[in-house]
């Protein structure tokens, strides 16, 4: 265990200072950087409501000796550092020593730890700064520190945090940015009682991809590997079919420490320039080992922000290694036939039954010839005075027996020849469960038209004249640059870009929907993974996504699960979309919910609408012609772009020196 040295002023000042703990994920990963910089291999990190009330880091590093636990807890005191020359020369995660300082100032924080050439461990509790106990205790060598009740003596900074979902959804980023920077180390996380993240720290970075992201993801990536001017580049870049909205997947590291670099950003995607369509962005995850004197960490508080000695030669390691990997990485897609393989040899295995004899069937496809239509049989209305039928069921024949108001029995045979007033029949025994019916009269069928019409056609509800656009005549010329459709119409021509009109005509039509968006529910769920602070976003605006036609549900681990969609977005735009709204919900989260629900309109618009070079027929044309004039409302794109520009008959004549 190294010594802990308490810095003299001179020095404290050098350091670029001023960092808090504002939230848990602040506590997680200053305390997790200690635990890489004690040389750990295997780290735990357990949260309970998001980090709030309860967190718990357990490292198998080299601990902490008693007589250093104390010092551990003052501000400005660090093993890593000793001196001013050694800022220019930093190789850890952590030099400053505010660490443990600022945490235990804010929070209950109780300390196991044992040094390696200790046999008992100790126990060290704090409070608010104040020491409540140090005693012995028997834990592995390592050190275990627990935070509980984040805030609890500064009401006011516990107001700003937010719901549990979101802290702990900020948690797992910093763990997950940790475990792929540091692909050795073998990182659990539990989170409310149950495992969500392990890694295996066998020390490859695509391990820790496909652990943290899944193997969707990494299955999409390239290796790339390079050294340039003393400056290595390892790690795996995107192929350009897999490109993104966005540059939320990219993961820059510098000797294993977080950072955000524009030099890197520009020279990676200077390498996809040609390569990648216009507005999409490569993911990657890209360590930058550099000797310390050429960088300066201690540039800002959050160490994540840094500055190059010469910002060329990062440009120049970053673009030739993503260039190169994808001139030798970047293959064509390839089509597979596997499972219809497995399926054949599986039908191959099955034990075919017996063959029987053939029997061949002949199919008559013609249609049936029409029925004769049967004659309308009126019921009339039952009186007193009306005569009853008694229906008397047998097995070969129907007998009818007529009451009338004499009481004069007729009988009446049911029969192809309809033998009436038959006296062999009228004398037939009734049987006891005989019907009795009213009367019915044959209609004739000349009549039947004229029944059904007055009794099964409702009478016609008034209805409101709708106002009707009358749309001067037009004629469609053609079609420019696959592009912009030309229109004839009286004495003017019109120019209409028909990307621009056809995305205001869907975006004002979802504006106009009251009830929400009208969506269909898909067959295939889609799932999106997103970076941690998209995937908080989203599950943040689900309520917004649901009124703009989007089921979003969380599916864990940063992955989200689309179920329904509007009905205008097609089965391949529904993930790049999912992205983009992700992307801009985490990067506007003050923005007021009408305008959230504009840009979600707008960009599902974007989407849905015909794109600019893709073909449309003669018909199509005049319809959306047809549609576009009826509406004239419709005159810039949400962009803010003319759908339509005109030109007069004069000014063409005029152009061509005709007047």
């Amino acid at each position: 265990m190294p010594e802990i040295n308490i810095l003299s002023q001179h020095v404290a000042e050098l350091i670029a200072a001023g960092e808090v703990v504002e939230r848990p994920a602040s506590v997680v990963k200053e305390l997790m950087e200690n635990s890489i910089d004690a040389g750990a291999t295997l780290i735990t990190v357990e949260i309970r409501r998001g980090g709030i009330t309860y967190i718990r880091i357990t490292d198998n590093g080299c601990g902490i000796d008693r007589s250093n636990i104390k010092k551990a807890f003052i501000s400005h005191a660090t093993s890593k550092i000793s001196s001013a020359d050694d800022l220019d020369s930093i190789l850890t995660l952590g030099f400053r020593g505010e660490a443990l300082a600022s945490v235990a100032a804010v929070a209950r924080v109780e300390m196991l730890t044992r040094a390696q050439e200790e046999e008992i461990g100790t126990r060290y509790v704090i409070e608010g700064s104040q020491e409540a106990l140090l005693d012995d205790a028997g834990c592995p060598k390592g050190t275990t520190i627990v935070v509980r009740d984040l805030f609890f003596n500064t009401p006011a900074r516990m107001k700003f945090l937010k719901k549990d979902v979101t802290e702990a959804n900020a948690v797992a980023g910093v763990v997950d940015r940790i475990a792929l920077s540091h692909p050795e180390v073998c990182i659990r996380f539990i989170r409310e009682g149950k495992e969500v993240l392990s890694t295996p720290g066998d020390g490859k970075i695509q391990s820790a991809i496909h652990a943290i992201f899944g193997k969707e993801f990494s299955q999409g990536l390239i290796p790339c590997q390079y050294e340039l001017n003393g400056i290595k580049v390892d790690g795996f870049i995107s192929k350009p079919v897999h490109a993104r909205a966005n540059r939320t997947m990219q993961f820059f590291f510098l000797n294993g420490r977080l950072i955000k670099t524009r030099t890197a950003m520009a020279a990676l995607e200077q390498a996809y320039k040609n390569a990648i369509m216009v507005g999409k962005f490569p993911a990657c995850v890209l360590n930058l080992a550099i000797p310390p004197m050429a960088v300066d960490v201690n540039v800002h508080p959050a160490k994540t922000e840094v500055r190059f000695a010469d910002e060329k030669k990062i440009f120049d390691a970053v673009y030739y290694c993503a260039k190169l990997a994808l001139e030798s990485g970047d293959t064509r897609p390839q089509m597979s036939f596997e499972k219809k393989a497995q399926m054949k040899v599986l039908q191959q295995q099955m034990p075919q039954p017996p063959k029987a004899e053939q029997t061949f069937i002949r199919l008559d496809t013609r249609p049936e010839p029409p029925k004769k239509p049967e004659p309308v049989k009126v019921v009339e209305p039952v009186t007193p005075d009306t005569p009853r039928v008694t229906v008397t069921p047998k097995p070969a024949e129907t007998v009818f027996r007529v009451e009338s108001g004499e009481k004069e029995n007729k009988a009446v045979q049911s029969d192809d020849d309809l033998l009436i007033n038959n006296p062999t029949v009228s004398k037939v025994a009734i049987a006891e469960d005989a019907v009795t019916l009213p009367l019915i009269k044959e209609t004739p069928i000349e009549e039947k038209e004229e029944l059904v019409t007055e009794v099964l056609t409702p009478p016609e509800e008034e209805k409101e004249p709708e106002s009707v656009i009358l749309v001067e005549p037009f004629r469609v010329i053609g079609e420019a640059f696959k592009t912009y459709i030309l229109v004839e119409q009286g004495d003017k021509m019109l120019v209409i870009d028909k990307h621009a009109a056809h995305e205001r005509i869907i975006f004002n039509s979802l504006k106009k929907e009251q009830n929400g968006v009208e969506s269909q529910m898909l067959l295939s769920p889609v799932t999106v993974m997103l970076s941690k602070e998209e995937y908080n976003a989203l599950l943040e605006n689900t309520d917004i996504l649901s009124k703009a036609g989007y089921c979003v549900e969380d599916f864990g681990q940063g992955m989200v699960i689309v179920t329904e969609c509007p009905t205008y977005i097609e089965n391949g735009d529904i993930e790049p979309v999912v992205i983009e709204l992700a992307g801009y919900l985490a990067d506007n989260k003050k923005d007021m919910i009408p305008e959230k629900l504009d840009w979600i309109y707008h960009s599902t618009a974007c989407r849905a609408a015909v794109k600019a070079g893709d073909k449309t027929t003669a018909y199509e044309q005049q319809k959306f012609v047809e549609q576009l004039l009826s509406m004239p409302d419709v005159r810039y794109c949400p962009h803010g772009r003319p759908v339509m520009i005109e030109m007069s008959k004069k000014e063409l004549e005029k152009n061509f020196g005709r007047i």
